[in-house]
């Protein structure tokens, strides 16, 4: 599933040809994603000049002046920018065509979703009760600590909560927590001051090499460009059960949490 990395990559990616443009047409070959597109989608955005593409976790809030187009990946889904003449493949849903170029929303399990949102856009349901960005300066020691205090719950699974912080998702939150040396299985409310401090540091560090490098290459993402991306050449833990731990060679442990695959040390994560 591509996770906040992989997203921001996208928007960073497809930002430049789009933004400030008028949106000409929206084509959509079916609706059937995970929320239907809604039917009227094209009626209130063609026309009209797109402002900007944000994220918000693990959504694209493609902004109008009266609102945006919230689009999410799902776990299959890509969005690219292509030619006008680039005929779609199967699995091509939804294209928003602007003068010069087409974004193509691309998603095999439809998963993902095309829906709008007048303003205010964060009031909609699917963002209102969002946490704050990891890699925002809301996201804090004292925040984590103020979320994890009398929690007997995994710190694994408070970290990957929206709720709390969002876009922190399974590939992350393992790196995040074997570098910070936590057991992902720990009682979130039994984990002390620092150390929490410590796991924020890390999170932020993870989330920003991997955005730098591209993404993680999964066997579905791909950037607007097509091309995937590489974080996963420096993964420490995720994918690696069995194998040595970077820091002390002791074979890594996978078990599940969450229904989520957990992947850590049990000399280095305590």
């Amino acid at each position: 599933m591509p996770e906040l990395p992989e997203v921001e990559t996208t928007r960073a990616g497809i930002m430049p040809h789009i933004q400030g443009q008028t949106l000409q047409q929206v084509i959509v070959r079916d609706t059937r994603l995970r929320w239907p597109v809604p039917a009227d989608l094209a009626a209130k955005v063609e026309g009209e000049v797109l402002r900007q593409v944000v994220r918000r976790g693990k959504y694209l809030l493609f902004e109008f002046d009266h609102g945006a187009i919230i689009g999410h990946l799902g776990m299959t889904g890509s969005m690219r920018i292509v030619g006008h003449s680039e005929p779609p493949a199967f699995h091509d849903h939804v294209d928003l065509v602007f003068p010069n170029v087409t974004l193509r929303y691309r998603d095999p399990r439809r998963f993902g979703c095309m829906l709008w949102q007048q303003n205010p856009v964060m009031e909609h349901s699917l963002l209102a009760s969002l946490g704050p960005e990891p890699l925002t300066n809301e996201f804090n020691a004292q925040h984590l600590l103020n979320a994890c205090t009398g929690k007997k719950q995994a710190i694994k699974s408070l970290i990957m909560d929206s709720k709390q912080v969002v876009g922190v998702g399974n590939i992350y939150a393992n790196e995040a927590l074997f570098m910070a040396g936590i057991h992902p299985h720990r009682q979130a409310g039994r984990i002390s001051a620092a150390r929490l401090a410590k796991l924020v540091e890390c999170c932020k560090q993870v989330l920003s090499a991997a955005i730098k490098q591209g993404g993680t290459t999964l066997r579905d993402f791909v950037d607007s460009e097509g091309k995937p991306g590489y974080f996963k050449q420096q993964l420490q833990v995720y994918g690696r059960t069995g194998q040595g731990c970077v820091n002390c060679d002791h074979p890594l442990t996978e078990s599940r949490l969450g229904q989520r695959s957990t992947v850590y040390c049990k000399r280095c994560q305590r």
